[in-house]
């Protein structure tokens, strides 16, 4: 009796250790599984993270370059922060249902699924990454060609002007003789009373004086308006328009002492042929 009672127990005891042994390595095994699945998704995570830290060095570097507009490149960092924000909200939803599954079938269900989500939003993100650098890369073409365009204008207008600049009196007679324009000289000083003389039909104010650096800021005042030229240079064209037609103006300062200017206005003869603002019918 005594023989079949001890072997009874280690009969029982050898099933109670074969249970634990199996469940145990289930645990292992569903530990393990999990713990691939959570790889695998923080590896897609990081790869999707550092595509858009390389597209958002492309938008810095954009910037920097070329100049994108302010909306345009904040369009296009709300598009790839959206993109970021999605990623992350999917990570957390898939880490909190890996948190809830009890048993290895759960854990393969699972995975399954995460496999196909992470697929598909990859490829959707992969998607509208794509479309915004398409975007981007099109935006930086159409500035570049702006900006070329832009640069040859101003070198045509610099040449122009260059040619129809006085530095001295005896440059402003030869402007004078062509006829084109009529000249108006001006000798300037700073806190006069009135701080504003009239030049021509508009009338001017010295509010800084550098000579130095050969530079001034002055105040124009044009029918109801006050303009303000600051750090301007000698014999460098100054351009404002003028009236309802928008006629066009050039102030050249030749001198700049302590506390004076001097140089002259241009104003263009033909007030009809060079009005600037579109005319209509009947006037």
């Amino acid at each position: 009796m005594l023989k079949a009672i001890l072997a009874g127990n280690l009969a029982l005891a050898s099933i109670l250790g074969y249970g634990l042994y199996s469940v145990n390595g289930t645990q292992k095994t569903l530990d393990e599984r999990i713990a691939a699945l959570e790889a695998t998704t923080q590896k897609a995570q990081a790869d999707s993270d550092k595509k858009l830290t390389n597209l958002s060095s492309d938008f810095e570097l954009m910037n920097k370059r070329v100049g994108v507009t302010a909306t345009e490149l904040t369009r296009a960092r709300d598009a790839a922060q959206a993109l970021k924000h999605q990623q992350e909200l999917a990570s957390k939803e898939l880490a909190s249902q890996l948190a809830t599954k009890a048993n290895s079938t759960d854990v393969d269900t699972l995975r399954q699924e995460s496999s196909t989500k992470m697929a598909e939003l990859q490829q959707d993100s992969n998607t509208k990454l794509g479309a915004v650098s398409g975007d981007v890369n099109g935006i930086k073409q159409d500035l570049a060609a702006t900006r070329e365009d832009l640069n040859r204008q101003l070198i045509d207008v610099k040449t122009v002007l260059s040619e129809g600049i006085a530095r001295n009196s005896s440059e402003l007679a030869q402007l004078r003789k062509k006829g084109e324009r009529d000249y108006f000289e001006f000798d300037i000083k700073k806190n006069t009373k009135p701080p504003f003389q009239r030049v021509a039909d508009v009338q001017l104010a010295l509010t800084k004086a550098d000579p130095k650096n050969h530079k001034y800021s002055i105040s124009i005042q044009v029918d109801d308006n006050r303009l303000e030229k600051r750090d301007r240079t000698t014999n460098e064209p100054v351009q404002f328009l003028v009236g309802r037609d928008e006629l066009r103006y050039e102030i050249v300062v030749n001198a700049v002492d302590k506390d004076r200017i001097r140089g002259y206005i241009s104003t263009p003869k033909d007030k009809v042929l060079s009005a600037e603002a579109p005319r209509l019918k009947g006037q």
